[in-house]
């Protein structure tokens, strides 16, 4: 079997996606250019949502479906499909939490993606995930218990598993974490992306498009007031606070957390969170329309990580959260509220994957860079080079 003679067939650009959920990821690559033939998730409220979106699925645990069949279900043989893109459950790599890694059981489902790129043979992959992953111990050991001198604790990293999976297949990569409010999203939110290259291309970490500072105002950084101030009196479907955490909040500006509440009532609304370590900048947080958002999470109404409207005395509503994610505005979720909430926090930002999908394209076609002689002006194009990289650290693995 062939598996080169894709790079002869320049109109074919299906994508498999793997661990698809509200379908972030695929509209981003679709917007690039891209075609998703068939997604695929476990989840029944986002096998729902894309369904009801006109999109093919197939449902099921990864862990029980045969890369054959999946393939069959797009009419593609091994080596066709352009691209495999998929996130695999990152609870398990978080910075937040005990990080069992592989030793929790979704933590091994990054294995069952390899298997998939194994058999199916795209000419590239893209797989996200929370930046955790590229710390995350391979064996996780209670920190009473842990001992330097063990080389059976010295059993590296997640990721080092990953590379050298991928490695085994054949297959160059490179690797960063990139945060997307660098690429057009209006949302700080740092996630690793690993893209991958079967026939040895020239892959390269997405150069970033907006930044904190620039004369065009086209190219600055998107804030919350530029992408749901339309909606403050028009929110739709929307969780609320408690009583008792809305009397607070309602004390608290614009732009602030518990931190700007009065001295006197700080330690009553934090309760036990008082005396605990860490900025705990997330509690009794009110949002800036001047600033991006912070990061998503999968429910606005948690104590330690609120997501109160800038000048409403209520969370983001799901039509505000979806904005934010940059989902199209007739885009349909299903399920209930917090089946929305969660699938709109889990998603990969849209600009942040239409950039990876413009990416690959640029290797694919071989437009990506400017042959000349000579780089003139060395410095000034250092300086700007560097300026660049601040969409994130970017590393090459072959």
């Amino acid at each position: 079997m062939n598996v080169l003679h894709f790079k002869n067939n320049s109109q074919n650009r299906d994508v498999i996606s793997l661990f698809s959920g509200a379908m972030g990821l695929d509209i981003g690559l679709a917007k690039a250019g891209l075609n998703i033939a068939i997604g695929q998730d476990f989840d029944a409220a986002c096998v729902a949502t894309m369904r009801a979106n006109g999109h093919k699925v197939l449902s099921g645990d990864i862990r029980d479906i045969d890369p054959a069949d999946l393939l069959e279900q797009v009419n593609l043989v091994p080596g066709e499909p352009f691209l495999i893109c998929g996130g695999p459950p990152c609870q398990p790599f978080s910075t937040a939490g005990k990080r069992l890694g592989i030793n929790d059981p979704r933590g091994s489902l990054f294995m069952d993606f390899i298997r998939m790129i194994d058999y199916i043979r795209p000419r590239f992959f893209i797989m996200e995930n929370v930046k955790g992953i590229m710390s995350a111990p391979l064996k996780h050991v209670p920190l009473a218990e842990r001992d330097k001198n063990d080389p059976e604790q010295q059993l590296g990293t997640v990721l080092d598993v990953i590379l050298s999976e991928f490695q085994k297949l054949g297959y160059k990569t490179v690797y960063g974490v990139l945060d997307a409010v660098n690429y057009g999203v209006p949302q700080f939110r740092e996630r690793f992306v690993l893209i991958g290259s079967r026939d040895n291309e020239n892959i390269f970490m997405p150069i970033p498009t907006h930044f904190q500072m620039h004369q065009n105002a086209s190219y600055r950084w998107q804030t919350l007031g530029d992408t749901i101030r339309d909606l403050e009196y028009d929110c739709g479907e929307c969780a609320a606070f408690s009583k008792e955490r809305l009397s607070f909040l309602k004390l608290i500006p614009e732009g602030g957390n518990w931190r700007d509440l009065p001295t006197d009532l700080r330690r009553i609304a934090m309760g036990g969170a008082f005396e605990s370590g860490g900025g705990k900048v997330g509690f009794y947080r009110r949002l800036s329309y001047n600033q991006p958002s912070p990061t998503l999470v999968t429910s606005p109404v948690q104590k330690a990580t609120m997501m109160c409207h800038p000048t409403q005395n209520r969370p983001l509503s799901i039509r505000e959260y979806a904005r934010i994610q940059q989902f199209p505005d007739d885009w349909i979720f299903t399920g209930t509220s917090t089946e929305k909430y969660r699938q709109i926090g889990n998603a990969v930002p849209v600009g942040l994957a239409e950039a990876l999908g413009k990416v690959v394209l640029s290797v694919a076609d071989q437009n990506a860079a400017i042959q000349t002689k000579r780089f003139r002006g060395t410095d000034v194009h250092q300086k700007l080079k560097m300026a660049l990289e601040i969409g994130g650290s970017c590393y090459a693995h072959k």
